[in-house]
């Protein structure tokens, strides 16, 4: 674990550092973001959790953001409850295509499944809905399939991270190109405590190392009963050599073993920021950590939470806001 011992010594003096979002303009409320730009033209969108999968476009990161639509208008073929309301949306690019995951589920249930649906162009209208990536759970086991990523290795193999409580964010190789799962599933994070809330897993990769970010704490229903401080969402993050781990936080303790460095936290007037995930943008200056916050100032529900984004530092090789 050499990696390790260097990643350390250079952070024996680093903080968690923190800062307001980024700019947002236009449609900026938001729950489960998954944002990426066009190719083709340089257009961003930006997908996220109701209306059957929103699709929101702007010309730029900041804004202004508008709305278009529903990625999927007649909901999920899986048939499960809770497949006209779907969630937690994940975005790729595969060659010359398209690959939006979602989630089938309904709140606090393990009756869930991961699905997948198809574009050249990300429009609406033109998304072809494949069902199930095969990423299923029932009640009893050892996961949640909700919360799929996607991520290419630099070895040229696609892998999934999912998953919620229970056993918390568990990876599973997937075929090419990545329509369903091609092998068995395994744990990649876990916290032992309370109700083991970790969840929202996206992993990034930033020569030489996997970066797990995930979200880990309390997400939702402020606006009714707000969690003991600290314990809402936030941002944590742990890092490795390889594709499947293991993973480890900054003091070397394992992501299976209740470990995660904190990313970003509640802070001035953000609060509970979570449902996260990262992508590189040139023309944003980097490597971009989005992800949904509550804005103390204009409310604590849900449907209030805000589009949050921050260009990532990175202070001896961990990410810094």
């Amino acid at each position: 674990m050499l990696f390790l011992f260097v990643l350390l010594s250079s952070l024996l003096s680093t903080v968690l550092a923190v800062a307001n979002p980024g700019a947002c303009t236009g449609s900026c409320n938001v729950h489960d973001p998954a944002v990426i730009r066009r190719t083709s033209d340089g257009t961003y969108f930006r997908f996220s959790t109701g209306n059957k999968i929103q699709i929101a476009t702007a010309s730029d990161i900041s804004g202004p953001w508008t709305i278009q639509g529903s990625a999927l208008p007649s909901g999920s073929s899986i048939a499960l409850a809770g497949n006209t309301d779907l969630w937690a949306p994940d975005i790729s690019k595969v060659g010359d295509v398209y690959y939006l995951y979602y989630s089938v589920s309904t709140f606090g249930s393990q009756e869930s499944a991961i699905g997948v649906a198809t574009s050249t162009t990300m429009d609406v209208g033109t998304w072809t809905d494949h069902g199930s990536t095969g990423i299923r759970s029932y009640t009893g086991s050892a996961y949640n399939a909700i919360d799929g990523n996607l991520v290419l290795s630099t070895a040229g193999s696609y892998y999934m991270s999912f998953g919620s409580f229970w056993g918390d964010i568990y990876q599973v190789p997937m075929a090419n190109p990545p329509l369903t799962t091609a092998g068995t599933s395994v744990r990649i994070a876990y916290n032992a405590s309370g109700a083991h809330a970790v969840e929202g897993s996206n992993i990034y990769y930033r020569s030489p190392y996997y970066y797990l970010f995930f979200s880990s704490g309390t997400c939702c229903g402020y606006d009714s009963s707000r969690p003991s401080q600290g314990n809402e969402y936030r941002i944590n993050v742990c890092v490795s050599t390889t594709i499947n781990g293991g993973y480890y936080d900054r003091n070397g303790v394992s992501c299976t073993a209740s470990g995660g460095t904190p990313v970003l936290t509640s802070h001035d007037n953000v609060y509970g920021p979570g449902g996260q995930g990262v992508f590189a943008d040139s023309k944003a200056g980097g490597a971009i950590l989005y992800y949904h916050y509550v804005d103390t100032t204009i409310g604590y529900g849900d449907g209030q939470k805000r589009f949050g984004w921050n260009v990532i530092g990175w202070s001896g090789g961990w990410p810094t806001i």
